[in-house]
């Protein structure tokens, strides 16, 4: 078996750009209509178990709606609520564009050690079913925030889904309501 990673690129490469529009529907529009990556795929209300952002409990109500632009996964997130997160944290002090990027790990325990020599820090985390995700700000925050995700069998099948359904569209239904 060969040497774990020790830089947090070693973990593995991204599959997904995210992005914390102030505009949710203007987003879908230009992705769908001036890019032309789609179709987009819907979840208007995610809740995840356990979650903490800067080490303490929040219950943020968010969406996202996932589309594939080739083999990269484009996220669009639009929370709901005033609770404290790291969407929430973003928009209030005026940014927007790419948010994070997301790497899928088979281990988090792993990535969690990684991520803490390479002096990020975990600045929210939660639970999923069969699953956990970490959001770490890498140090001197010179770049995204770095989504670590550990996906449960059935978040990688409807994943692989959505890459099918966007290697065939021909652009009708570009936002489908999932759940």
């Amino acid at each position: 078996m060969g040497a774990q990673p020790t830089l947090i690129t070693g973990l593995g490469e991204i599959m997904q750009m995210a992005f914390v529009p102030r505009d949710f529907d203007a987003a879908l529009r230009f992705w769908t209509e001036t890019m032309g990556v789609g179709p987009f795929f819907l979840s208007e209300h995610v809740r995840l178990q356990d979650v903490r952002y800067r080490g303490r409990p929040t219950d943020v109500d968010f969406g996202i709606a996932i589309a594939y632009w080739g083999d990269i996964q484009i996220e669009l997130v639009q929370q709901h609520n005033e609770a404290p997160s790291i969407y929430k944290e973003w928009l209030d002090a005026g940014r927007e564009g790419l948010h994070h990027v997301c790497l899928v790990v088979d281990s988090l325990e792993h990535a969690r050690s990684v991520c803490a020599a390479a002096g990020a820090r975990v600045i929210q985390e939660g639970k999923l079913s069969g699953g956990e995700v970490i959001y770490v700000e890498p140090a001197e925050g010179h770049g995204p925030i770095v989504e670590i995700i550990q996906l449960p069998a059935a978040a990688q099948q409807a994943f692989a889904a959505m890459r099918a359904a966007a290697r065939g569209w021909d652009g009708s239904e570009p936002v489908r309501r999932r759940g």
